[in-house]
């Protein structure tokens, strides 16, 4: 008997460029849409995992508003998008109608047993600037770390070196252990609890890169760094063991 899929929702890991061109006397504008998912959702194909990609732009109508629509999803994902997107619904944004805390029902969506991720970026944990705004909120309280109250990036353009702190931990099974490096990543502090799989070591010094954490019956990950470019280079999603790390997570976060 085939095994049944596991649902997963990918949120955000998308953005729109607007540029300006000068030619001499005359300019003109153009918009530009890019998705960061491509490596991900690459590697994903031909797995038991289905998933379904929400960008940025679609995140504050269309993410759901109640458990219920929540918990048609095994695991949820939060890459490179930040709070208010599921803060502002367009009814509170534009009209000043109440609708559900979103971040609330995140809370709830994995005390009752779901799965969440939250995937490092520009906007994830606290964010470039601290526009991310995590810090304090109720999906911080489900994490296995704690955001810092100000721009939290970690740029690394000589790349990381990573350190597996527990390399038989099931989230690096059959994950080979040299690792290629990264660009970046955002820096937090641990929770209480929390379980550290592997470190970021920078010039600066070592830094949390992978780690998890129950709470209430269901799981959370936090992984520091990137899905995709900058922070992740070619070298790291084209290696072999891109696509098993991920797998691994899901796995490890959609348990039964």
């Amino acid at each position: 008997m085939k095994n049944k899929s596991k649902k997963i929702l990918l949120v955000g890991e998308s953005w729109v460029s607007s540029s300006t061109h000068f030619k001499g006397f005359d300019h003109f504008g153009s918009a530009t849409f890019h998705s960061g998912a491509t490596p991900f959702l690459k590697a994903m194909e031909g797995t038991e995992f289905e998933v379904t990609h929400m960008p940025a732009h679609d995140v504050p109508e269309a993410f759901p508003l109640t458990l219920k629509d929540l918990q048609q999803w095994d695991s949820i994902i939060l890459s490179d998008i930040g709070s208010s997107s599921l803060l502002l619904h367009p009814d509170v944004w534009l009209h000043s109608k109440p609708v559900a805390n979103r971040l609330t029902l995140l809370q709830d969506y994995v005390e009752q047993g779901g799965g969440l991720a939250m995937i490092g970026g520009y906007l994830t944990f606290q964010g470039i600037d601290g526009k991310g705004r995590w810090r304090n909120t109720p999906v911080e309280k489900t994490l296995p770390v704690r955001c810092h109250a100000f721009d939290d990036r970690i740029e690394v353009p000589e790349g990381t070196t990573v350190v597996l702190d527990q390399p038989d931990h099931p989230l690096l099974a059959g994950v080979p252990a040299q690792w290629p490096a990264l660009l970046g990543l955002n820096e937090v502090v641990l929770a209480e609890n929390a379980e550290l799989v592997a470190s970021a070591q920078t010039a600066q010094g070592t830094h949390p890169l992978l780690a998890t954490t129950t709470y209430g019956k269901g799981r959370t990950l936090a992984w520091m760094s990137d899905m995709s470019p900058h922070w992740v280079p070619a070298d790291f999603s084209d290696w072999p063991g891109y696509r098993q790390m991920w797998i691994n997570f899901l796995t490890w976060l959609s348990n039964d």
